[in-house]
This record gives structure tokens, C-alpha cells and sequence, in this order.
């Protein structure tokens, strides 16, 4: 059996208005032929892909084709989006007889002019191995599901957490889809597109209105007629003409049970729609006074509305200014994303003293915030990690930049934007000796966890903020809840 093989990830935060260039992308890496199965991929889609062929029970030579992902942010550019489209159709065209076809896609990512990137990127797909060639495609649970999507694809997965996992739902695609291109089960896809957006404070699926219904889901996949029942709550910062949750159940040769359970689960998302509306978070000067006089440990102070997995450019100075401004007793870890600043405090030098307009280039919600500090630490940026998708990041410039109380993460690139323990040890700063840290995230708090006492999350103004009816919304359907008041989740 030859399987042909595709991942390409980004995640669009339409209010951001920076591009994704294909210079974000190289700095995750972009990967082509045997290289994509070689590199970067052992707790990853590719090496859940990997696993599912190990022990699949079939002979299976993969024809890797392209591999390129991303932080999430602004729409990918022209020229980012013409580059994996083009390689796509090359590779496809170059790739010979295959019996089938797997894509590792995100389903949230748009380009300039281009609302729906994967449904773009499925069509291309399409045309180079016909209609008839089954396609198995995994998409992260923030995808935003469209037609063009449903119409090329045989069979859909979506991750079942939040925090993701990314190779079980990739091992999991993958055995149906060698079921599948062995004419051993006939997919049927049943799929319910629902007029709504809830923010992302009650997003993990751990816990309340979130593991209601993902636990439903999975009750559902007990029935072995069932292969997979996916909740897509959408990522909720995309602005695009087909916005809106989804609900997708695929049944081997079952239809009548298929939009049966679609209909279901989608009355019972809706049912809950006032509580994916409520908030936990702070105001900004409490949350910070309230991290300052916690007990026991680490305390996160989420950025909401600065997150960088979310779409976020990485640079907001709203808190930064709180805790400058309210004088903590704490000390303080902060990540900045500011490629001018990063480059000018590593040309200076460690223990020079520099004033620097920091941060807030990246979107109107945020402005630069003149700072005076010391350089502690300067490194290039490259840093291994454990645990997630790529054990190897590139940071570019990165500097340990001492203000007061705080401690500046400033660095070029995103890389894992301040998730991780590692990206501050590799400058030499431990962050258990800290009282707070600010994470560029609304709920990847899984990697300090060893470290944290608590997690506030701060309200925070941004291209991902809590607040999305605030938002200068323009594509998606109107009406659709929550900016309008609706009865029904019918479009």
C-alpha cells in the first residue's frame, strides 16, 4: 500500500494584522521527501502517523510530500500560501500511483484573499489525484469546517483535548485510513455548521461546558458503527465568510446513525451556549496585585488577549505596564516578541544598560512602552525542548533583559512564546525563583505546571481577546451568537 503524505499547520488570528511570512515557517522548519519522516516528529502528528503504521498490520511505504508548520497568526501571505499550494501539486504530481491519501491540516488558517487556506489546499489535492482516490484528513478542533472541506475529504478527525493531542488523534486517523484504503470500511460523513463563537476561557475540555460535550462525543464513539464524532469549536479570532462552530460524525456505512448523532451533538452545544460565555478573568492592575501577594509558589498571569498560540503577535506591554507601574515586591518573568528590540539589546551586549521602546508593533490594541534595563543574557535563539511537536526551535536573537522587578524574555522569533521552562534556562533564568510570569496563553499551561501554585487569567485587550463581540468583526454570518441574540443554531 503507497500512502501519500501532507502536513501543513498554521492558525489565523484574523485581528492580527502582521503576516505569517514563509520565514515563520522556516523558523519551525519546512520539511520535503524522506527528511519529513526523519526529523521532528516523535510526540507529533507524523509520528502518530508513524505509529498507526507500525501497527497496522500492512505492508505501507509512505511517499512523504511536504511538511511545514507554524505559530499561530496574522493570514498567511501570498507568497507563504502559493509556496505549500505549489507544493502540494508538485509533489502530488511527482508522487506516482498511491492508494490513498492522508493531510495533517489545522482547518483555522487563511491567506491574503483566501478566508478557508485547507479547503484551498484540499482542492489542489484533488485535482492532482482525482475524485475517486480516498483522502483521510485530521484537523485541529479550532478548524473552522466548510463545505469545500467536507466535499474533498473521505474521512475527518478532529482532536478530542485541549491541550491538544496531536498524535493520538494522527495514530487514530491513520489506522481508519488504512481500513479505508484497503475498501475495508465506507465512511459516512455527516456534518452540522452552527451559527456561533465562544471565546476561549472555556475552552479546556477538562472541565465545565468543554468536557460535556467532548465526553458526549466519546460515549458516541462506543458504538462500533461510530469511527469518530468531533466537536469543532471554532477558533474563535478567525473572520472568515463560513465562520461558525461545526459538528462532524463519520459512521462506517451508516448514514441514517451518523446525522442522527450530528444533530444531537450539535442541540447539545447549542444548549450550553450561555455557559461558553462565561468568564474567569481579571482586571489587569488586580490580577497583577492578586499574582503579587500569592503564597506558595509560581503564579501564570494568562494574556488573554495577547495570545501568541492563538494568533497573537506576542508583544503587548498592558501588563508589563501594570506591574512597572503598581511597584510589586515579586519578581516578575515576562516574554516579549519584538524583533527591533531583540536585535538592538544584543548588539549592546550583555551588561549594558539600555532604554528601549518595547513592544507594541504588532496590532493597534497595543503601543510601545519606553523601559530603561539591563542586558543579563544575550543567546541566538535555538533551543531544544521535550514534550512538544519539535524538539528544536529557533528563537533568533534572544535576550535576558533586566527592568526592576522584571525579568524580559525579548526575542525575535515566537518559538514556543514563553510556554516553556527551557526557553528561559536556556538564558541562564530558572523560573521557579520567580513569584510571577506572565504566559502568552489562554491555556497551554502544561509545561509550568510542575512549577505554578496558580493560574489568573488577566483581561486583557488583543487580537485574541475574551471579549470577541468587541471585535470589528466583518466576514463571518450575521446574525450569529453571541453578538446577536438567537433561538437556534440553524443557519
Amino acid at each position: 500500500m503507497r500512502i501519500g503524505l501532507i502536513q501543513i499547520t498554521q492558525e489565523t488570528s484574523s485581528f492580527n494584522p502582521t503576516l505569517t511570512t514563509l520565514a515563520d515557517f522556516e523558523s519551525f522548519g519546512i520539511y520535503e521527501g524522506a527528511e519529513i519522516l526523519e526529523r521532528l516528529h516523535s510526540g507529533g502528528p507524523v509520528g502518530g502517523y508513524l505509529d498507526a503504521i507500525g501497527r497496522c498490520g500492512v505492508e505501507v511505504e509512505t511517499v512523504p510530500i511536504i511538511r511545514g508548520n507554524t505559530r499561530s497568526g496574522g493570514r498567511l501571505s501570498t507568497e507563504a500560501f502559493e509556496f505549500f499550494d505549489a507544493k502540494v501539486r508538485d509533489g502530488l504530481g511527482g508522487a506516482g500511483e498511491l492508494d490513498g491519501l492522508v493531510m495533517l491540516l489545522h482547518g483555522a488558517a487563511s491567506a491574503e484573499g483566501i478566508d478557508d487556506v485547507e479547503g484551498a489546499l484540499l482542492r489542489t489535492a484533488r485535482g492532482l489525484v482525482g475524485s475517486s482516490l480516498p483522502l483521510a484528513l485530521m484537523l485541529d478542533h479550532h478548524a473552522n469546517v466548510t463545505q469545500e472541506i467536507i466535499d474533498h475529504a473521505d474521512i475527518i478527525v478532529g482532536f478530542r483535548t485541549q491541550p491538544h493531542d496531536q498524535f493520538e488523534t494522527a495514530r487514530d486517523l491513520t489506522l481508519h485510513a488504512v481500513r479505508l484504503f484497503a475498501r475495508q470500511i465506507i465512511p459516512v460523513v455527516a456534518w452540522r455548521k452552527l451559527r456561533m463563537l465562544t471565546h476561549q476561557e472555556q475552552y479546556l475540555t477538562s472541565r465545565g461546558p468543554m468536557k460535556i460535550l467532548f465526553d458526549r462525543a466519546r460515549e458516541m464513539e462506543r458504538d462500533t458503527q461510530v469511527l469518530a464524532v468531533s466537536p469543532f469549536p471554532m477558533q474563535c479570532w478567525l473572520d472568515a465568510d463560513e465562520g461558525g462552530w461545526a459538528i462532524i460524525v463519520v459512521t462506517d456505512d451508516d448514514p441514517t446513525l451518523a446525522e442522527s448523532l450530528a444533530e444531537e451533538l450539535a442541540e447539545l452545544a447549542w444548549s450550553m451556549r450561555t455557559d461558553f460565555q462565561r468568564t474567569e478573568s481579571r482586571p489587569v492592575d488586580q490580577a497583577v496585585i492578586d499574582a503579587d501577594r500569592a503564597e506558595g509558589g509560581l503564579v501564570i498571569l494568562s494574556d488573554t488577549g495577547d495570545s501568541v498560540l492563538g494568533g497573537s503577535g506576542g508583544d503587548s506591554t498592558v501588563i508589563l505596564e501594570a506591574i512597572l507601574r503598581l511597584g510589586i515586591r515579586g519578581r516578575a518573568l515576562v516574554p516579549m516578541i519584538d524583533s527591533v528590540s531583540a536585535r538592538r539589546l544584543s548588539q549592546a551586549g550583555i551588561d549594558a544598560t539600555v532604554t528601549v521602546a518595547l513592544g507594541g508593533r504588532s496590532a493597534p490594541f497595543f503601543t510601545p512602552l519606553e523601559v530603561t534595563g539591563v542586558v543579563r543574557a544575550v543567546s541566538d535563539g535555538i533551543v531544544e525542548l521535550t514534550g512538544h511537536t519539535q524538539t528544536r526551535i529557533e528563537m533568533g536573537h534572544t535576550v535576558a533583559f533586566e527592568v526592576g522587578p522584571v525579568t524580559l524574555l525579548v526575542s525575535e522569533f515566537a518559538g514556543v512564546a514563553g510556554i516553556d521552562p527551557a526557553v528561559y534556562r536556556h538564558v541562564g533564568l530558572e523560573p521557579a525563583e520567580y513569584q510571577m510570569v506572565v504566559m502568552k496563553t489562554a491555556s497551554n499551561f502544561q509545561y509550568m505546571a510542575p512549577l505554578t501554585s496558580a493560574i489568573i487569567r488577566v483581561a486583557t485587550p488583543g487580537p485574541t481577546q475574551s471579549d470577541i463581540a468587541a471585535l470589528a468583526w466583518q466576514r463571518v454570518p450575521r446574525p450569529i451568537f453571541p453578538m446577536e441574540s438567537l433561538t437556534t443554531w440553524r443557519g
